[in-house]
């Protein structure tokens, strides 16, 4: 059997450590919290500090960056980008290849499509239908 963990240097030159969820085997920081509900696919990055909530199923290829949060039930699709101190609500659903900014924040129940953008310190909200309420 393999080893349960990686060492990635970033881009400050630090050594990183990741383990492999056993949900999905996506790779999860030192001082990240994953619940073990979750699950985190193959390819996923969870950085340090992140919390993914009970529930939440994160695709593979996503990138959940430092102190971002998925809330539980969160479903973040294959190749989705989760900035720095991001928010995704309780049953937000992320689309493919979408980009969600640095703090930004995405209310719970929310419905955002594939290849979005969501700028820096961007709140959304929608309807079921995943048309953007009023702010």
């Amino acid at each position: 059997m393999g080893k349960n963990y990686v060492d990635i240097e970033n881009d400050h030159g630090d050594m990183l450590r990741y383990r492999k969820h056993a949900n999905g085997r996506g790779l999860i920081a030192h001082g990240a919290k994953v619940h073990p509900s979750a699950v985190v696919e193959a390819g996923a990055y969870v950085e340090p500090g992140a919390q993914v909530a009970a529930g939440a199923r994160i695709g593979r290829g996503v990138w959940v960056e430092t102190d971002a949060v998925i809330g539980p039930e969160a479903q973040i699709a294959p190749h989705a980008h989760i900035g720095p101190g991001a928010a995704i609500g309780a049953k937000a659903k992320i689309g493919v290849r979408t980009q969600v900014g640095d703090h930004a924040f995405v209310a719970g129940g929310a419905l955002i499509g594939d290849d979005v953008t969501i700028a820096d310190g961007e709140r959304v909200a929608t309807d079921p239908r995943g048309l953007r309420l009023a702010a």
